[in-house]
């Protein structure tokens, strides 16, 4: 909380991961209620449990755009683990600019 712009920063590199690892973003709500709902057995404090939940929230509506913006068609292939994908998405690529498709993802400031 003592430095958002460099939190952000750090969410976003770690979002960039994620794509890398193929999570979907679908899985960020229930990891989300699961953790609040551990924390709500033993917590004692309803300001600690709505400040618990607040935060990973935003963190995961943070992570979630990331990813969203983040999942070029190139990490799309790639993730699929599928040859012919990554033929046709780099295919999308001016020839002179396939190899900065392939290799360059960048979200905000973050790449």
């Amino acid at each position: 909380y003592q430095s958002p712009k460099s939190m952000v920063n750090d969410l976003s590199a770690m979002g960039l991961r994620h794509v890398g690892y193929g999570i979907p973003v679908e899985m960020f709500g229930p990891f989300v209620t699961a953790a609040v709902q551990t924390v709500r057995e033993i917590s004692q404090s309803e300001a600690e449990l709505e400040a618990f939940s607040w935060s990973l929230d935003l963190i995961s509506r943070i992570l979630c755009r990331v990813i969203t913006e983040g999942s070029t068609i190139v990490m799309k292939a790639i993730n699929a683990n599928s040859a012919p994908l990554l033929r046709k998405a780099v295919a999308c690529a001016p020839r002179g600019e396939r190899a900065a498709w392939v290799l360059h993802v960048q979200v905000g400031t973050q790449s």
